[in-house]
């Protein structure tokens, strides 16, 4: 069974750091994209970032570059989100995800086939 399983959320003041893990299990993910994203209460889920199979290409969405920074270790099968200077209004479950068929990363949702269950990010103003 394909598993993809989020971890480091939590609760932080504003200004302060979290890093999240997706590990994947089940099936290596070395040679895809993979990406997070997030969903507020009452918003839309939306793209946060993505990164190539390689690590060598990166999204992001425009409202975290310079603050959020994603990449992967093929070798463990897991991709992280590094989240530093957050804002409240980066507060939203954020979910990790995988696209099995593409090696290229994606800002658009369908093409990511395999999703976590999401790890909540508490933002305190």
């Amino acid at each position: 069974q394909v598993q993809l399983v989020e971890s480091g959320g939590g609760l932080v003041q504003a200004g302060g750091s979290l890093r999240l893990s997706c590990a994947a299990s089940g099936r290596t993910f070395s040679n895809n994209a993979m990406a997070w994203f997030r969903q507020a209460p009452g918003k839309e889920r939306e793209f946060v970032a993505a990164i190539s199979w390689t690590g060598g290409t990166t999204y992001y969405t425009d409202s975290v570059k310079g603050r959020f920074t994603i990449s992967r270790d093929n070798a463990k099968n897991t991709v992280y989100l590094q989240m530093n200077s957050l804002k409240p209004d980066d507060t939203a479950a954020y979910y990790c995800a995988a696209n099995s068929k593409s090696g290229s990363g994606s800002q658009r949702k369908d093409p990511y086939d395999y999703w976590g269950q999401g790890t909540q990010v508490t933002v305190s103003s």
